[in-house]
């Protein structure tokens, strides 16, 4: 069988999609569509397929989608996704958006609305809950390996001088981190959090958040767009009662730490998997695997509602700072 793909946005990271898709021999690239002529006319040559310039003509056109990956980016890398996506989804086609969901709330709950009224597949690549390494510490946790979950820590900082708007750190870069704090710890009932811009900012580009978990578990995230550089830029680290684990950049380096032990665990690129930019292949691959094995849209692993919730979590923390208040989820 072959899986039909449409590609909406031909950007940095609709390419990184389209390559995906390209080096798989189950899928096939039949269009690529983008605003901007000169970006969907070079995408449909390096690709061999047609190119559209919307979303309208693209649907028009007397080609079979099976499904879609929605690339747009706009303010926060966020602005440009609820039109796109609304209009994928009403016409039928089970789509993959990029993060964050949207920027505006409303326009996530619609989304999600419209995915289920539907009754179609709806996925967001919130990628690092889909590393080997993610994965095995999932089945630790899982397992009880780590007995009651206690703390989630999570350290995510890279280097972006963007001045967009004052909100675009939190909304672009944290859907990733909070995604994977609710990987491993569930739904989020209280944020508190603080924000700071760093020299010479305008927006607010460093925060720090705490997270109070529904049962009972605590979280802290530590965000920055003014530290990183060429290594260190990601650390997880999941307490529980009977032990812990640290994850390194994703995918590279998970340790296992027992409470009442010396005999510590370490593993590097787990299933050979060796850096971020990896894990694309690896998300949009269940994408594909979920998709042509007929899930059903509950079963979407990282899907619209969860990323709206992530995108829940980040208005309260922006909340929490505007008001000086805890807030409730």
């Amino acid at each position: 069988m072959t899986f039909n793909v449409a590609i909406v946005g031909l950007g940095n990271i609709g390419n990184t999609h389209a390559r995906v898709y390209q080096n798989r021999d189950d899928c096939d690239i039949v269009a690529v569509c983008d605003i901007l002529p000169e970006r969907a006319d070079k995408a449909a040559a390096d690709y061999g397929c047609p190119s559209f310039y919307s979303i309208p003509d693209m649907l028009n056109a007397d080609i079979h989608i099976d499904a879609a990956s929605m690339c747009t980016a706009g303010t926060e890398n966020g602005g440009d996704h609820y039109v796109a996506t609304m209009q994928l989804l009403e016409a039928g086609i089970p789509t993959l958006g990029e993060k964050p969901i949207s920027n505006d709330l409303d326009k996530a709950n619609a989304m999600v609305a419209k995915a289920r009224e539907e009754k179609l597949r709806y996925g967001i690549n919130l990628n690092h809950r889909f590393t080997p390494a993610a994965i095995r510490a999932k089945e630790w946790a899982d397992s009880g390996r780590l007995g009651e979950i206690n703390i989630i820590n999570m350290t995510m900082w890279i280097n972006n001088p963007n001045e967009s708007s004052p909100w675009f750190h939190i909304r672009a870069l944290h859907p990733h981190s909070l995604d994977i704090m609710r990987y491993y710890g569930g739904e989020v009932a209280k944020v508190q959090a603080f924000f700071k811009r760093g020299k010479g900012r305008k927006i607010w580009s460093n925060v720090q958040a705490n997270l109070l978990f529904e049962n009972g578990a605590l979280g802290h995230l530590t965000g920055s767009y003014d530290a990183g550089g060429s290594y260190g830029l990601e650390r997880l680290e999941v307490v529980g009662s009977e032990a812990r684990f640290v994850l390194l950049d994703a995918c590279e380096h998970l340790e296992f730490y027992p409470r009442f032990s010396a005999e510590v665990e370490r593993y590097d690129y787990l299933g050979g998997m060796m850096g971020f930019g990896e894990t694309f292949a690896s998300r949009i691959g269940v994408w594909v695997d979920q998709n042509i094995a007929r899930a059903t849209p509950e079963e979407i692993d990282s899907s619209g509602e969860d990323a709206l919730k992530v995108q829940t979590i980040i208005e309260a923390i922006i909340e929490s700072w505007e008001t000086g208040k805890i807030v409730s989820l």
